[in-house]
């Protein structure tokens, strides 16, 4: 009773300091807005003030598409630590990101629409993903080692591919888009793109939280899971299927945003332990709170332009994953 009491107050507080990222979001930026400016320009959507059009245009969608990507890739991530029994695993090993990658350069070099991007990159990522879970596919079901290396020879040819087509792009503007798409960005994107991505990641959702007790019992191994009753092939699938929905979704609204669903999935376990009853839904505000105080960071530190926020995390990124990984383990 102890632990679990611990457990849900580190949720509790996870999910207030939310929160807390979520009125900064919205508050500060190149014109600083006061609390009681933004609790009367919710109150009153329709007004035409500038208060209002900044808050319910610009600033809230995007604190919410942060939400969103954050705590899909932070949800997908602890899902395939799990069932991978990994914690080197990160949601992009499933090669759906640089699927999305690929697609977005060549559209961007043909002269697609800008408009089609998020559609062309959920439909890159969610194919990729069900090729490599396919390629994983042996005499006995989905093998956990296959999905690693599947996933890692994929992701590397489509990398291998996107530089190619960024070398051979006939303009240096069309390269330098690429570029900037590959650095993750949550610039441009409205309700519309939210309001659709919403509904693919919460399906994901749904999906993930309906495997939670057969990835309980896979965290034991396979023999015990097997004992237990559960039906490892299909688990497998479905967590598969459920990180590939939250993966597009996220993707396709932010670009490549990586080491959220590698580092969080690793604080979420130290606050809440390896119960996926409390780390998964704990994942999800933790990954939130990550991408949303980072989008914070990309968009105000530079006065002249934004930073790519996946640029960004990825340099917070790696000292705090080496920090958990290691450091944390060494004896005193």
């Amino acid at each position: 009773m102890a632990v679990n009491a611990r457990r849900g107050g580190n949720l509790i507080a996870l999910c207030v300091v939310l929160g807390f990222a979520l009125v900064l979001g919205i508050a500060v930026g190149a014109v600083a807005l006061a609390p009681g400016a933004i609790v009367r320009a919710l109150a009153h959507p329709r007004g035409a003030d500038d208060v209002t059009v900044i808050v319910w245009a610009l600033r809230l969608p995007r604190v919410l598409i942060a939400v969103l990507v954050g705590g899909a890739l932070a949800a997908s991530g602890t899902m395939l630590q799990g069932m991978l029994r990994n914690g080197l695993v990160d949601p992009y090993l499933t090669g759906g990101s640089a699927g999305a990658a690929l697609t977005i350069a060549i559209a961007i070099v043909l002269g697609a629409p800008p408009p089609l991007y998020a559609g062309l990159a959920f439909a890159a990522a969610l194919g990729t993903t069900v090729g490599v879970a396919a390629l994983a596919r042996s005499g006995r079901g989905v093998s956990p080692e296959r999905i690693i290396l599947a996933g890692i020879a994929v992701s590397s040819l489509f990398g291998g591919l996107t530089t190619l087509v960024i070398l051979r792009s006939p303009s240096t503007s069309a390269s330098l888009q690429i570029l900037s798409w590959l650095g993750g960005s949550l610039a441009g994107h409205g309700w519309d793109d939210l309001g659709w991505a919403t509904l693919y990641a919460a399906l994901g959702f749904a999906l993930a939280l309906a495997v939670v007790p057969a990835l309980n019992a896979v965290r034991l191994g396979d023999v015990r899971a097997r004992a237990l009753g559960v039906d490892l092939e299909r688990t497998r699938w479905l967590v598969l299927i459920a990180s590939s929905l939250l993966v597009a979704a996220a993707v396709s609204v932010s670009g490549v945003v990586g080491y959220v669903g590698l580092v969080v999935p690793h604080v979420v376990r130290r606050l809440c332990g390896s119960d996926t009853r409390w780390a998964l839904p704990a994942s999800i505000p933790a990954g939130a709170i990550a991408v949303v105080l980072a989008d914070l960071v990309a968009r105000t530190a530079s006065p002249r332009e934004e930073l790519p926020i996946g640029v960004l995390l990825s340099i917070l990124g790696v000292p705090a994953f080496l920090y958990l990984a290691f450091l944390r383990r060494r004896p005193t």
